[in-house]
């Protein structure tokens, strides 16, 4: 059956439909932590559901890996551009900073400053622009997990690369096909990541949390 036909993808553009705002003009920046692990996660996103390089532009941050770095990071990227890069300054509507909590001094102050920026800046089209935290607790490979377990208590991330590997034998960060290996679990994921949404947040660490559902239902929603 060919991919585009089978049900798993057909469940993932029902998805796109019912939870995802019609975005197919929207210009999304992602800037995150990591240098491999989400930046391939969200670029194999990308080349799966087809969408153009121009509408998700995905790059890690260069200032380093503190939280803080990457929210200032991702505000100075839209500002400015990087011609290098082909980035054209303040080119999006959607700008997203990935970090993780882990044991990062600089997390708060990461979430407060991306909170302060949202809907406070404007594009090329003189339009608010949304800009979002897109915090983990503990780590990204928690959104990993979610796919094969339901976690509901507070863990390591020790603890969540163990459990990890139990399903995804050999896993390391930067390795490349995250989204390949657990995409055929990823409604799941989604329902699981939504459930501790309503009970945790980016702040009620050590809970469980994370928002990288969010971002992957934006993405998916291009789709539509």
């Amino acid at each position: 059956m060919a991919r585009d036909n089978s049900p798993k993808v057909r469940q993932q553009k029902e998805l796109a439909r019912k939870h995802g705002r019609r975005a197919s003009h929207d210009r999304i920046l992602i800037v995150s932590e990591g240098r491999k692990t989400e930046p391939l996660y969200f670029t194999e996103i990308r080349a799966f559901y087809r969408l153009h390089t121009a509408s998700v532009e995905v790059r890690h941050c260069e200032l380093g890996t503190a939280p803080i770095q990457v929210v200032r990071y991702a505000h100075q990227l839209f500002l400015n551009g990087d011609k290098h890069k082909r980035i054209q300054a303040k080119a999006f509507e959607q700008v997203y900073a990935v970090f993780d909590r882990d044991d990062h001094d600089s997390y708060l102050e990461a979430l407060e400053l991306a909170a302060s920026l949202d809907g406070k800046l404007r594009n090329d089209a003189k339009q608010p622009v949304t800009f979002k935290a897109i915090a983990s607790v503990p780590s990204f490979e928690l959104w990993l997990l979610l796919h094969f377990e339901n976690i509901q208590a507070p863990l390591h991330r020790d603890d969540v690369m163990r459990r990890l590997r139990q399903h995804i034998p050999g896993y390391e960060k930067g390795a490349g096909h995250a989204f390949s290996t657990t995409r055929e679990h990823l409604l799941v994921a989604l329902q699981r990541a939504e459930q501790l949404a309503e009970q945790f947040n980016a702040y009620t660490d050590p809970e469980p949390y994370t928002a990288i559902a969010g971002l992957v239902k934006v993405l998916i929603s291009l789709t539509s």
